[in-house]
């Protein structure tokens, strides 16, 4: 966005360093590395005694700070006398520093969070207040090399040098005459320096622009990279094949599935290489329509390769294929990191031999020393949870095999042309069974229909979920799979196993088998049962902490049970009543539909990392938020048509 110079901005060795590895040389590269959020540092005028309320208060700290240990962890507690004359309990956790920094009688701002349990402040931040302390304080993203009243001060040194930097916008500037944006030096002054969150928001506008505009071209290059890769000359699929195969199933598939279906084997028979993304809700049936890609690809007398995130779930979908192709002329391999050295050895040589026509693995599928004969198709189930150079390489398995990506976080169709640009989109939205039949409820801990309906799940003989947000103690105090297991097994003796990420995946295979089986009808994990799991005799399921989840995690998790249309129930236990997270649980009780869900989901938490892993090449999103900022986005997309996508 700027010319380019480097130059030396610090005379401390280890802070230079530190700035260069964040790529910043210049004082332009400080002024565009832009604040992450703002503090609000203006007085709580009424403290409410409301739990997990924000507040800031001026005042002195009153009493000696005192330091407890708690095993690894320590707590500094002091009294705050602030300046409404009211004295406030005080606790910094894991902080021990601060038994020597905090100067009694000095004034300070406390930035923390009401405990109403503990009738405390929960400490965050703590500054002295010396009356010149800004309404919004900057937050950046920095190294733990470079504190931010350190980079505050490079921030105003870089300003006073403003008028002498070069800058220069992507977008011309009659667009940005068109949409009434501020100029670039005036943003920068008040992104660093701003007076209100309104004001923050008007000088963004010309970044978001920016940053619209990077990501479409990124997207286009990527697109057309795309289509330059055309197929060689290869047998054409009959749709009668298909159609013969659709009919065989053991059940009907939905008319989003059939469409989808059509899709993607037109997809498949075009010369240039195909793109696709299909998109559906949890229990939607994604993996029949992938699996009747696969099938189509065997048709065309080439190799398959269906990738997902874990052992288990990759076990999983090289069984429900082992079902589908009963009867069929179809070599299937399983490749997993389980396997033994002999197994592994077989099933490459068999791939290089072209023996196996549809491969079923993780990670391990595109490992160097795997080859294939003739690879036609790759799906990727879960998508987002591998990164691009990871699909890259395995590209290099077979430069001009089709793409088929699989994702069960469905967002708005007008996102998903933003965010998966360089695709084609199949969604699914219909269900194969005519309606989901589960019951979700908001209740505290120890309420007495949690076990009531752990009880009747267990006379039906079905299996019960139960999730904890943490696998150890910490201060937060959220329950985790330790201490459920121990409370669940001792009520519920012989019938209760434990499961989370830190097992190594024998073990979980070992957990999973016992649990489907009913053998230990009731499951204590951490969210690692996320990922596509299918045990369809599971109709309960307890997530402690519910609050602590996204609304699309949860609605993860609750696919997780009810999928062979029996009705099932899902508990959301919390700790204490509390408004915001109980209107927020609450969109899940009044709706079981993915999309509405995940777009509440974007609107109250943002898009995240919704591209998966992040590589280089592909432009950041610092400042847009692909969710309420689809006006701006809409207008970019406008003006690059038609030369876009």
């Amino acid at each position: 966005m700027f010319y380019n110079k480097r130059m030396k901005l610090s005379s401390s060795a280890r802070i230079q360093t530190a700035l260069e590895t964040m790529g910043i040389y210049t004082y332009e590269d400080v002024l565009m590395h832009l604040p992450r959020a703002y503090e609000d540092l203006s007085i709580t005028e009424h403290v409410l005694k409301v739990d997990r309320q924000r507040v800031v208060l001026s005042g002195v700290v009153a009493t000696q700070p005192k330091l407890f240990r708690h095993g690894r962890f320590s707590s500094v507690t002091f009294k705050f006398l602030a300046h409404d004359q009211q004295l406030y309990s005080v606790v910094a956790f894991n902080r021990p520093f601060f038994l020597r920094a905090i100067q009694l009688k000095t004034t300070y701002r406390l930035l923390g969070i009401y405990d109403q349990k503990r009738s405390s402040i929960n400490l965050t931040s703590l500054l002295k207040d010396d009356g010149n302390l800004p309404i919004l304080k900057p937050i950046y993203r920095l190294p733990d090399e470079i504190q931010g009243y350190v980079f505050t001060r490079l921030v105003k040194k870089a300003l006073s040098f403003l008028p002498t930097l070069t800058f220069s916008l992507k977008l011309p500037e009659s667009f940005y005459g068109d949409h009434h944006v501020m100029s670039v030096i005036e943003a920068l002054k008040v992104l660093h320096f701003p007076t209100s969150l309104d004001e923050v928001e008007h000088a963004s506008r010309v970044f978001k622009f920016e940053e619209a505009y990077a990501y479409f071209v990124y997207m286009k290059q990527l697109k057309e990279a795309q289509q330059a890769w055309k197929k060689p000359q290869s047998n054409t699929i009959a749709y009668g094949t298909i159609v013969d195969k659709i009919e065989r199933l053991p059940y009907r598939l939905t008319s989003d599935q059939l469409l989808a279906t059509d899709e993607i084997i037109h997809d498949m028979n075009h010369h240039h290489v195909m793109h696709r993304l299909l998109q559906g809700d949890v229990g939607s049936g994604k993996t029949v329509v992938a699996a009747l890609a696969l099938f189509a690809n065997v048709q065309r007398h080439q190799q398959g390769v269906l990738m997902a995130p874990t052992d288990t779930l990759a076990k999983q979908h090289y069984l429900t294929l082992s079902q589908l192709f009963t009867g069929e002329k179809i070599r299937l391999a399983l490749l997993v990191g389980s396997l033994t050295a002999a197994e592994k050895k077989a099933i490459k040589e068999a791939l290089i031999e072209g023996t196996v026509d549809i491969c079923v693995g993780t990670h391990a599928v595109f490992s160097e020393d795997v080859s294939y004969h003739d690879l036609g198709l790759v799906v990727i189930d879960e998508q987002h949870r591998f990164g691009i150079q990871q699909r890259e390489k395995l590209r290099q398995k077979g430069p001009y095999a089709d793409y088929l990506m699989m994702s069960a976080t469905p967002i708005p169709r007008s996102l998903a042309m933003t965010v998966y640009a360089n695709m084609d989109v199949s969604t699914l939205t219909q269900f194969p069974f005519l309606e989901r039949k589960v019951e979700t409820l908001i209740v505290q801990e120890e309420n007495a229909l949690i076990d009531y309906h752990i009880q009747l799940a267990l006379e039906a003989q079905q299996r019960v979920y139960i999730l904890a947000p943490a696998i150890e103690e910490s201060l937060t105090g959220k329950q985790t799979v330790d201490a459920l297991f121990h409370m669940y097994q001792t009520k519920y003796p012989t019938q209760v196993a434990m499961m989370h990420g830190r097992l190594k995946p024998e073990e979980k295979e070992a957990i999973f088998s016992e649990f489907a089986q009913g053998k230990k009808p009731i499951l204590v994990s951490t969210t690692v049962i996320e990922v596509g799991l299918d045990v369809k005799e599971a109709t309960l399921m307890i997530i402690h902490d519910a609050n602590t989840f996204g609304l699309a995690t949860l609605h993860q998790l609750r696919g997780r049970i009810g999928r062979d249309g029996s009705p099932a129930t899902c508990l959301f236990v919390i700790q204490e009543e509390n408004l915001f997270d109980h209107e927020r649980l609450n969109v899940l009780v009044k709706t079981n539909d993915g999309f509405v869900i995940a777009e509440q989901d974007l609107a109250l938490r943002g898009p995240g990392e919704i591209f998966g892993e992040r590589q280089a090449g592909m432009p950041s999103f610092h400042v847009l938020n692909l969710v309420k900022d689809h006006k701006i986005i809409e207008a970019v997309r406008k003006f690059m048509h038609p030369h876009l996508l």
